[in-house]
């Protein structure tokens, strides 16, 4: 039943969208089918799914690698009260500053290169997972941890089976979100400072005002993501809580 509630709201979102658009009657507010039509074009000619591939590729690594170091943190943070308190503004500053600072920052110091773009949305990711991260950790019942220490339970079996099972749902969260943010920076990265990807092409598009090409490249994008919020991190999701 959830498939076919989503199926009838991406249809009413089409109907809406298909309405509002001949209403409008606009060319800067194309209909539906306009949009899909210059999707299935730009399918055929082939440019939309290499762009795509460069896009995925670099939001797959910083979706890794920023994973990776926010849940190392954050849980360090979120265990250690002296290590909370000593990367504590660190982690407030890194919040605060805006990723567009942070991407031409990057691009001035490393050049217009693949390296930089990639630094600039790890480093705009890592707070955020630092932050959900380590309020999981500040949740785990202590107990469990003590009742396994009484029965010498190995470290890794301590940390594998009671610490992290308490904070999945956490990592989970912040992968969730992180999803959604990064593929969002990855996008002004391209924009800014590469000459490929789904952002370059935007940029491109923009300059010819051809909102056609604009909505069906995001679109294909947005659909991709759903894909994986559906059949990887849905069920991810659902497998971490089976503890409980």
């Amino acid at each position: 039943m959830p498939s076919q509630s989503r199926f009838i709201s991406i249809l009413g979102i089409f109907i809406i969208w298909q309405t509002l658009a001949l209403l409008i009657n606009s060319d800067t507010f194309p209909t539906a089918v306009d949009v899909f039509k210059s999707l299935a074009f730009h399918l055929s000619e082939g440019e939309l799914l290499y762009h795509l591939g460069i896009t995925l590729a670099r939001v797959a690594i910083t979706f890794f690698i920023a994973m990776v170091i926010g849940v190392f943190f954050g849980i360090l943070m979120g265990s250690y009260k002296k290590i909370d308190t000593a990367l504590d503004t660190l982690l407030i500053i890194g919040l605060n500053i805006p990723a567009l600072v942070t991407i031409i920052i990057c691009y001035i110091w490393f050049g217009l290169t693949d390296t930089a773009a990639l630094l600039a949305v790890i480093i705009n990711k890592v707070p955020t997972v630092i932050v959900t991260v380590r309020e999981g950790a500040r949740t785990v019942e202590l107990k469990y941890m003590q009742i396994a220490q009484i029965y010498k339970v190995s470290k890794i079996d301590t940390l594998n089976k009671i610490f992290l099972p308490q904070i999945y749902p956490y990592i989970m969260a912040s992968a969730r979100t992180g999803l959604s943010l990064i593929w969002k920076i990855v996008l002004v990265v391209e924009l800014l400072g590469r000459s490929s990807g789904i952002g370059f092409q935007l940029s491109m598009f923009f300059q010819f005002f051809d909102i056609s090409s604009i909505m069906a490249y995001s679109s294909a994008f947005i659909i991709v993501i759903l894909l994986i919020e559906t059949y990887v991190l849905r069920p991810l999701e659902q497998k971490a809580n089976q503890w409980r």
